[in-house]
């Protein structure tokens, strides 16, 4: 057992708290600009450059994170929020509006089911959280968090409301959203609050200690597997992938690239495009989202179980194939609700991939460079994902449904890159040797200090 498992409870906390205002945020954001008589076209321009701001701090929080901590990172990300959501409600200015949004990560909180897996925070909160549980437990932990994330998202969407009850008491539908806003730097400063008992290891240098036992016969000294890790977890003598950590970034960060482009047409522009073809509001849509993220909740509990039985690779990419089919239906339905039913369905099939894949980054990435792996590798998605808003507000004026398009294309080119990417990589806990089979020896050790023997049906190394 870690001496690190305390860090769960505040890590759950803090996403909870988290998915919570971004769910709302996400919905009524895009709606607040359209309300200020903001064109579609501005409204991808406000989402981009907000977003340009969004991938700029990932990448410090990711490095920084790995230098001098990552509690203080999420501790100042939540302050941050805080700061974005007061400015979006007290100040109209569009300038400021870019700013703020970016600052808070407002309007991107990487779509309905996602549990708020997306923007700054996650280069430090998948590192602590891999860091403290085994490697057989991780994706059951990446689960529960991200369980944690749409149960609370499920909740935040029905704020949504909020606005719409509002106007029908003589609020201006503007004002409605600030309040909405006020209510996200609440939730903010509860972010920052939660994170600091977080406890995580102090900085590690890339040593090996051995054990200080008596040598073998033959001289060999064993190593002690244990003595580089304070929380006691054994830490394997082979490496964490066959992938350097500039190789790991590399494949990262183009398949990420390529997924960023399909969500930039998705996640920030769907309630647009919710809005305009089935002329819903933001009443409607807070109830779908509501609904949404509690249908995508069940599945991320099913994410270990499928991962132990197929592997990491294979759950991601055939989750993802089936979801992007059911995403391309969207675009030929002809009514909101069977439009909405393809939605949760689509969004219950992501689920079941994104554990698997975030506990998989952390399983392959070095221990040390986590952070740096996790932002530097999906730095190019927040790039990708911050250019497809505002290309796909822009086309919107001729074609309407370019944001479901957009998005199936690029996300099934990711589901074919990733695949190719990472087919041959397996985490540590997926490398166990089978035992030999039956009626074979097993490898007998070898006393005079040498290797073992392998015998002949033994698996290799």
């Amino acid at each position: 057992m870690s001496d690190y498992e305390g860090n769960l409870p505040w890590l759950y906390a803090g996403r909870t708290l988290r998915s919570f205002s971004t769910a709302f945020l996400t919905v009524v954001f895009p709606l607040y600009l359209a309300d200020r008589g903001a064109s579609a076209t501005t409204v991808g321009l406000v989402l981009t450059l907000g977003s340009v701001i969004s991938a700029a701090m990932m990448a410090a929080v990711g490095v920084l994170g790995d230098r001098i901590g990552r509690r203080p990172m999420l501790i100042g990300l939540g302050l941050a929020g805080a700061v974005g959501a007061l400015a979006l409600a007290g100040i109209g200015n569009l300038a400021v509006v870019v700013l703020a949004s970016g600052l808070g990560g407002i309007g991107r909180g990487g779509g309905a089911g996602s549990g708020g897996a997306w923007g700054p925070f996650f280069p430090a909160e998948q590192p602590l959280l891999a860091g403290s549980v085994s490697a057989e437990h991780r994706t059951r932990a990446f689960a529960r968090l991200g369980f944690a994330g749409v149960i609370a998202a499920s909740a935040g969407s029905l704020v949504a409301i909020v606005p719409s009850a509002m106007h029908g008491s003589h609020f201006s539908m503007v004002d409605a959203y600030r309040v909405i806003f006020l209510v996200g730097a609440v939730v903010s400063v509860g972010v920052a609050a939660v994170s600091w008992p977080l406890r995580e290891p102090r900085r590690r240098q890339r040593t090996t200690v051995v054990s200080p036992m008596p040598a073998r016969a033959g001289g060999a000294v064993p190593p002690d597997t244990t003595a580089g890790r304070p929380d006691g977890l054994s830490v394997p003598s082979e490496p964490a992938s066959n992938l350097s950590t500039r190789q790991l970034v590399g494949r990262l960060g183009f398949t990420n690239a390529v997924n960023g482009l399909g969500f930039g047409f998705l996640g920030p522009l769907l309630t647009y495009w919710f809005h305009v073809r089935y002329g819903v509001g933001s009443a409607e849509l807070g109830v779908l989202y509501a609904i949404v993220n509690l249908a995508s909740a069940l599945p991320y509990l099913g994410a270990a179980r499928l991962t132990r039985r197929f592997g990491s690779v294979h759950t991601v990419v055939v989750t993802r194939a089936f979801s992007v089919v059911v995403l391309a239906l969207m675009a030929v339905v002809p009514t909101f609700l069977v439009a909405s039913i393809l939605l949760a369905l689509r969004t219950g099939l992501n689920s079941l991939g994104i554990p698997a894949r975030q506990s998989y980054t952390m399983g392959v990435a070095e221990e040390r460079r986590r952070g740096t792996v996790a932002a530097l590798g999906s730095l190019p998605s927040m790039v990708t994902s911050s250019i497809s808003p505002v290309v796909g507000g822009a086309l919107m004026g001729a074609f309407l449904d370019t944001p479901i398009v957009g998005a199936t294309l690029f996300m099934g080119v990711n589901t074919v890159a990733y695949y190719l990417a990472f087919r041959n990589t397996r985490p540590p806990e997926e490398r166990t040797a089978p035992g030999p089979p039956a009626g074979e020896e097993q490898a007998a050790p070898d006393v005079t200090g040498g290797a073992p023997r392998a015998s002949p049906g033994a698996a290799p190394g």
